[in-house]
């Protein structure tokens, strides 16, 4: 069983499960685990595995348009050493202070692999799901896309201070509240644009027509792709950026862009799927967008 077979199974389980976050009484709460073989690549930091870890929680709470408020981590290595511990807090204290929430303590284990489990919380009193997507929503992204692309091609080159730089995301949380009277629907693109669009798709019983030209791309792009195909590659399918994916009524999209402190930019239109197969549901160019993203082991 791969990771998504494993995600709908657990779906299935539970069934608050599906959206970036749960959702208790008004308090957001969120985990994420990451791995050194699978999320931090040679040369990555300890202070940059701090705020990434926490920052991917902490995403998931933006996009549901939350207020951060915690966060902790359960840190795991094989041993334990002063100087990697006092920056990995340090990493994860900054991110925190970047959007207004603290970090408050985790847990420590030994493990035989450097892991991190961090759990982020938040609050709303009208938090913003996956299926709000309706036919006449158009669909926009904020900030640009092909950061952890980049950075992977950067520690592969040996810009190891650019890749660090890179990795260090600052999670949406500001963007995710003032979007939230806007959006319909909306989630992180932790898993790649592409994926992400199929999972709403799929949460709301639409389609999305995506206009790939107009997907933004972050300027490390052009230093490390090798075409426009790689390019595309990098923003459209990686993943690991942690940028907002949201549908927003078409005459609404001057006040959300208003409202929004970072860039949003239209990417595609909601459609409606009637008649149509769930699989060719989500399309560029009249052609049907492969459902592929980021899966950890691969």
């Amino acid at each position: 069983m791969d990771e998504r077979a494993a995600l709908e199974l657990v779906g299935g389980l539970v069934g608050q499960a599906g959206d970036d976050a749960a959702i208790v009484d008004g308090l957001v709460v969120t985990t994420d685990m990451l791995h050194e073989t699978t999320d931090f690549p040679p040369g990555t930091t300890r202070y940059t595995t701090g705020w990434r870890a926490i920052a991917a929680s902490l995403s998931d709470v933006a996009a549901m348009g939350a207020t951060a408020t915690a966060a902790v981590a359960a840190y795991a290595a094989p041993t334990f050493d002063a100087a990697e511990l006092e920056a990995f807090v340090d990493g994860a204290k900054t991110v925190c202070e970047r959007v207004g929430a603290e970090y408050v303590g985790g847990d420590l284990d030994g493990h035989d692999e450097f892991t991190v489990t961090s759990t982020a919380l938040g609050e709303t009193d009208d938090p913003v799901l996956r299926d709000g997507a309706t036919t006449g929503d158009v669909v926009a992204v904020t900030g640009a896309l092909g950061r952890s692309a980049a950075a992977l091609r950067a520690f592969d080159a040996g810009d190891v201070d650019r890749a660090n730089a890179l990795f260090r995301f600052t999670p949406r949380v500001a963007a995710g509240r003032a979007l939230a009277p806007h959006a319909t629907a909306m989630m992180d693109s932790s898993d790649g644009l592409a994926r992400s669009l199929h999972q709403l798709a799929a949460a709301s019983d639409c389609g999305v027509d995506l206009d790939v030209d107009a997907v933004p791309a972050v300027p490390a792009v052009d230093d490390y792709a090798t075409d426009a195909a790689d390019a595309r590659e990098m923003t459209v399918f990686f993943g690991e950026d942690f940028e907002l994916v949201c549908t927003i009524p078409a005459d609404d999209v001057a006040a959300a862009r208003a409202a929004c402190p970072v860039d949003l930019t239209v990417v595609g239109d909601v459609t409606d799927v009637t008649g149509t197969a769930p699989a060719n549901s989500v399309t560029v160019d009249g052609d049907r967008l492969p459902n592929r993203g980021f899966t950890h082991g691969e």
